[in-house]
């Protein structure tokens, strides 16, 4: 029997050859390689060598373009299931969460290139919308922070739960160096230049709406140095309606489940996320 050239038999190892090319094929645009373990539906996939991950409305509900929130610290714990709730009304009202993983970076320059290289990605690629809402929760307010201020442009608000802003008081200079590829002396002589509160009056200035809770007797994210900072900040440049600040009595930096069942936080990022 005769078979045409684009009908033979093909051995089993150009099979084998075949099934490892779509596997390698580029993970970021066909997303076959699930990289992170997700709390909602959604896909995960590596931008570059970082992993990233996009929290998906049911198709019913996604929009073009496609609001969504920017989530920080994405760490291979986080976003955990405490934030569920949060996250899944967000789901419901359409707006997509997305997130990436920079490692432990401090709102250093290496963190807000990752930070800007998923946004590129998605706006490029996805069609999602130019202003997200930054989300940050505890550490992962110095990733937003410091992304916000370097691209005020494309901040549509931000809502945090427990935020540090100040890295003084979290992780503190000496931990925080490395990610900056600094000394911790050296970092002390230029703090000015790489703490995100130092530089957050670009955020009232650009009139980027900001919600918070926080609780009073935080200890590992001190209320008065971070959120009260800020809060004072968008004060004196007389723009105090666009911060509002929860203050929560007698919890500190813990699951309580105030924190991430709060509908304020969650009905403000929606609004902000969608009208644009």
């Amino acid at each position: 029997m005769h078979f045409l050239p684009d009908t033979q038999p093909r051995p089993f190892w150009w099979l084998l050859v075949a099934l490892w090319c779509f596997a390698t094929t580029d993970r970021e645009v066909f997303g076959q390689e699930p990289v992170k373990e997700l709390i909602l539906p959604g896909e995960s996939f590596l931008i570059g060598d970082r992993a990233a991950f996009i929290l998906w409305p049911e198709p019913a509900k996604r929009r073009d373009p496609q609001p969504w929130v920017m989530y920080a610290p994405t760490l291979p714990a986080y976003p955990d299931t405490h934030e569920r709730w949060m996250h899944q009304k967000f789901l419901d009202a359409g707006v997509a969460v997305a997130g990436i993983d920079v490692g432990e970076a401090y709102g250093s320059p290496n963190g807000n290139e990752g930070l800007t290289a998923l946004y590129e990605h998605l706006i490029q690629k996805r069609g999602f919308a130019a202003k997200p809402v930054l989300f940050g929760r505890s550490r992962g307010g110095l990733w937003v922070s410091s992304w916000a201020i370097k691209n005020p442009d494309k901040v549509a608000g931000i809502i945090a739960i427990y935020p540090v802003f100040d890295l003084t008081t979290y992780p503190g200079v000496e931990k925080a160096a490395p990610a900056f590829g600094l000394t911790s002396e050296t970092m002390s002589d230029q703090l000015q230049q790489w703490n995100p509160i130092a530089g957050a009056s670009v955020l009232p200035t650009a009139k980027i709406p900001v919600a918070i809770i926080h609780g009073d007797v935080d200890t590992v994210v001190p209320l008065e140095q971070n959120s009260q900072t800020l809060a004072r900040i968008y004060a004196d440049a007389g723009e105090a309606s666009l911060m509002s600040l929860e203050v929560v009595s007698g919890q500190g930096h813990n699951f309580w489940q105030g924190f991430f069942r709060s509908q304020s936080l969650v009905d403000q990022a929606i609004r902000w996320a969608t009208r644009n």
